[in-house]
């Protein structure tokens, strides 16, 4: 019976449109890029949206007093809370399921968490009760932003042409500075359309309504995206390194060496062509949500032939057994292997101390700016902050992103997560060191080159590392994992901060954050330099090369 037609989605193969500067986007990529990048843009948007909106909730529910210290650390701690097992969840599942299956629950989460957040009681609940519903809701918008980490990053990584891999992921990664700055820009809109209300008119219960439209306005490109997300198929890359892997496990009473070297040549031959940047993927496309039927389907081969050695694999082996921990668990206790994985873990840890040290505190750095909000009306006050939040984002968040995304492919993510991490740390030491003597100007230029390293570094390739540096069968997990280990260190840095700030001094954290960018340095050299690497080949040959010393192993055991 011949195999049945398929229609291929524009997207399930981006890699064949190669040509040009890595920077430079086919229609196809900027498609992928806008359905993967809205998350990042929810995660910036929502998690520092959340300085304002507490603000407003002073007025609201505590008639401009602050908010009780270990309530507003649950409200703005509870969506990294959430991310944590975000990340470790849609992880494995997107790796044992396959991203198709689990591809667009994380934003359906997303969304029905954000209106939820929306309901919060301020009128009916006190004002304690009405911060532990919100933080409640934060925390499961949290799984939500946190799965996305994991599940976009292997959706493109699966997809990119290698030559522009890191270009791909760093455009998805820049969101968060789109978002972050929207976030504010919004706040200031709205807080603009309110002003009357508020100053003139004495209503200032009405910020009830500001930080509710602010927070519902993420729904628009949240449900712009979704049916995309929805409808997106599997890409070839991960069916192919489905089969390899469980070939593997199935042993050689499976799948014969001859099989095993078809795996592996076919992957080769699918960098191969990454490389050559084949441009003949708009004669078979079509859009997504199209019909799209899955890579490997039907035994027919990438350019819809028969794939050479395809029928020797038994049924079977192409299926995933259930047996993921174990088998991921074996991948990594190779030294080799698990390096790499507590390099990335490592990393994002100790970059998220510092990192959302500063920026989930960013009081700290406006009121040296003179945008902390102290002085004037209730209105004007809750303008400065929103006014201080998106000059810090357009000093260095989106020209730290934009700066990586150019020289990526030219500098390596190695030798820009080293210069990031040494550069954040000289800035940290000058803020740390002249905190009091430092002027207001020479105050911002250090800090608009600390955000600037810091997005042109390692707040960028901690992120493109994972995504890079693991097969395709292990690397949504492994991302994720990594991701959560920097949540944590995002967690521990938001809680503790505030505290040890009175206790020990703004300087001395900051000689904290100091020591922790310089750990990260030296963390990065557990890791290979991933531009032009393929990890799918390269596990391929491990796998080709165990099975080989096993197979000398039992020849000597008979003989």
């Amino acid at each position: 019976m011949p195999a049945p037609t398929k229609t291929r989605s524009r997207l399930e193969e981006v890699e064949r449109e190669s040509s040009g500067p890595a920077w430079m986007l086919t229609g196809s990529e900027a498609k992928l890029l806008g359905i993967a990048g809205v998350g990042f843009f929810l995660d910036a948007y929502d998690l520092f949206i959340i300085n304002p909106v507490a603000t407003m909730l002073q007025y609201r529910l505590y008639g401009g007093h602050h908010l009780p210290a270990n309530l507003e650390g649950f409200v703005k701690a509870g969506a990294n809370i959430g991310s944590v097992i975000g990340q470790f969840g849609f992880g494995y599942a997107a790796d044992a399921l396959g991203r198709q299956k689990v591809y667009g629950k994380e934003l359906m989460l997303i969304i029905f968490a954000t209106i939820m957040t929306l309901t919060t009681p301020t009128g009916s609940l006190s004002p304690d009760h009405a911060l532990i519903y919100l933080g409640v809701w934060r925390i499961i918008l949290g799984i939500g932003v946190g799965g996305d980490y994991p599940m976009s990053a292997s959706v493109t990584s699966d997809r990119a042409n290698i030559r522009k891999r890191g270009t791909m992921l760093t455009y998805i990664f820049s969101m968060q500075g789109w978002g972050s700055f929207m976030g504010s820009l919004m706040t200031i809109i709205v807080l603009a359309i309110y002003r009357h209300t508020i100053e003139v008119e004495g209503k200032t219960s009405k910020v009830d309504g500001v930080w509710r439209i602010v927070v519902g306005l993420s729904l628009i490109p949240a449900f712009g995206t979704l049916y995309q997300r929805l409808t997106l198929g599997e890409s070839s890359r991960f069916e192919a390194s489905q089969k390899i892997g469980d070939s593997e496990r199935s042993g050689p009473s499976h799948t014969s060496s001859t099989s095993d070297e078809d795996e592996i040549y076919k992957l080769k031959e699918l960098q191969r062509k990454e490389e050559e940047g084949a441009d003949s993927s708009g004669k078979d496309g079509v859009e997504v949500g199209e019909g799209v039927e899955r890579e490997g389907e039907g035994g027919e081969g990438e350019d819809g032939g028969e794939v050479e050695g395809e029928g020797e694999v038994e049924p079977d082996v192409l299926v995933k057994k259930p047996a993921h921990f174990k088998d991921f668990y074996n991948h990594f206790k190779q030294w080799r292997n698990g390096k790499m994985l507590l390099g990335t873990c490592l990393c994002w840890f100790l970059l998220d101390i510092a990192f959302y040290g500063i920026n989930l505190n960013q009081n700290v750095v406006l009121q040296q700016i003179g945008f902390d909000g102290k002085d004037g009306t209730e209105w004007n006050k809750l303008f400065k902050v929103s006014t201080g939040n998106m000059i810090v984002t357009a000093l260095g968040f989106v020209p730290g992103y934009y700066a990586t995304l150019f020289t990526i492919e030219i500098l390596g993510r190695k030798t820009i997560q080293i210069m990031g991490f040494l550069m954040a740390a000289l800035f940290l030491g000058v803020l740390a060191g002249m905190f009091e003597t430092l002027s207001k100007a020479q105050f911002i230029v250090c800090f608009a080159f600390l955000q600037f390293f810091f997005n042109f570094g390692a707040n960028t390739t901690s992120y493109c590392y994972p995504a890079e540096v693991f097969p395709t069968r292990y690397k949504a997990f492994a991302h994720g994992i990594s991701a959560a280990c920097g949540k944590a260190g995002a967690i521990l840095s938001a809680l503790a901060f505030n505290t040890l700030s009175k206790s020990i001094g703004t300087p001395n954290c900051l000689w904290i954050f100091f020591g922790c960018c310089v750990l990260g340095a030296f963390a990065t050299l557990l890791l290979p330099e991933v531009k032009g690497r393929d990890p799918d080949a390269i596990l391929a040959q491990q796998i080709a090369e165990e099975r080989a010393e096993r197979m000398r192993r039992t020849g000597r055991s008979r003989d």
